[in-house]
């Protein structure tokens, strides 16, 4: 499982034009399933996700995590994320969960991660979303499980 993590000032996801998630300050995560990845990971992936310390503390180092400053978390499948660009041209999917099975983990991953933190949004699965972000930093950091 791998999370493409960044520190927004806001965030907002379309589809057909009508917003569907959006947050003020926090983290935009873009989130891709591999073929093995199960119930555990996502349940690492979510404590890590809320812990990871990104957002400057009042002698403006990274020590504060999105759970610390109580900021958005907004949520983007996105299997591009886990694509195999090893080698050649074009990305290969064959390291990706399949969407049937990764779309009942990912639904898992939003019911569970809205008990754990309070401001949760999200897209829409398999949906053609337009993302529009601030990125503040830019931060940005690849977390995988």
């Amino acid at each position: 499982m791998k999370a493409l993590i960044q520190r927004v000032s806001k965030a907002k996801v379309e589809v057909d034009g009508q917003i569907v998630g959006q947050i003020k300050q926090g983290i935009l995560v873009f989130l891709g399933f591999e073929k093995n990845d199960q119930k555990p990971q996502v349940d690492k992936m979510i404590n890590k996700l809320l812990a990871y310390r990104v957002f400057a503390d009042e002698q403006g180092k990274m020590n504060l995590s999105v759970a610390d400053i109580n900021g958005g978390v907004l949520v983007v499948s996105q299997f591009t994320l886990v694509a195999d660009t090893k080698s050649g041209t074009r990305a290969g999917f064959s390291t990706a969960k399949p969407p049937v099975l990764a779309e009942a983990l990912y639904d898992y991953f939003l019911s569970s991660i809205k008990l754990a933190h309070s401001s949760i949004s999200s897209g829409v699965f398999g949906a053609d979303m337009q993302v529009s972000l601030i990125n503040d930093g830019p931060v940005t950091f690849l977390l995988e499980c």
